[in-house]
């Protein structure tokens, strides 16, 4: 009898002990809903940043090319083109077509004829990122980027230029920046994301020196305003 009751309490302790060890089927299933339930609250989380990460990238994508190309100008002692959007040197060979979201950069040998200007880079902004100006954007003389334009053109260089080339800047080999036909060239650009206000950022350039400075909008008491980034 003290065997056989010996042998009933080893199956209890064994029976506890793999309970113990164990998770029910339901416990499981309520460790994965919560797993799932913190990741999407992650996820959800991260959207924010990873939006305003991918507007940096193309802000940077629109502003690299202007700094790079005023590099080279002064470095090989020539003229370097950089055109946003459509256009293109007039007549000048382009492997990579443009589009409304590209940004290419030419070398243009002085003396040459423009046509003769050499497609060097390309770059294309995000689907889902243009060069726009959206409703809301400070408009004022004192409030917009560096006091250029009223923020309704988002490509606007060649400022206060009779025929402006408003996509176009070209870099000379003492840094500065003209447009084609010799004009000093200051301006601005603006890319955003479609209906996004504060996912504005703006480019200046001023021509005499070829200075670049690249600007964020953010909320100032409740109002849009402008900051050096």
């Amino acid at each position: 009898m003290k065997g056989h009751h010996k042998i009933k309490i080893s199956q209890r302790n064994l029976n506890r002990d793999c309970r113990a060890r164990g998770f029910s089927l339901l416990e499981m299933m309520i460790v994965i809903c919560v797993l799932m339930i913190v990741g999407g609250i992650g996820f959800m989380a991260l959207q924010p940043a990873l939006r305003d990460a991918k507007v940096n990238q193309a802000f940077e994508s629109a502003m690299m090319p202007l700094r790079v190309a005023r590099q080279r100008a002064i470095a090989e002692r020539k003229q370097y083109i950089v055109c946003y959007g459509l256009a293109a040197p007039a007549g000048a060979v382009t492997p990579i077509a443009p589009t409304a979201q590209s940004i290419q950069t030419f070398r243009w040998d002085a003396g040459t004829a423009l046509s003769a200007a050499t497609q060097i880079t390309a770059v294309t902004l995000p689907q889902d990122i243009q060069f726009q100006t959206i409703a809301g954007l400070p408009n004022g003389v004192a409030t917009v980027p560096d006091g250029f334009g009223n923020a309704t053109v988002a490509l606007d260089f060649d400022q206060n230029v009779a025929g402006a080339i408003k996509n176009q800047v070209m870099f000379m080999p003492d840094g500065s920046a003209h447009d084609v036909n010799g004009n000093l060239n200051s301006g601005i650009l603006y890319l955003a994301r479609n209906g996004d206000l504060y996912s504005s950022r703006a480019v200046t350039l001023y021509g005499a020196t070829g200075r670049i400075r690249g600007w964020r909008l953010l909320s100032f008491g409740g109002a849009p305003k402008w900051y050096q980034q």
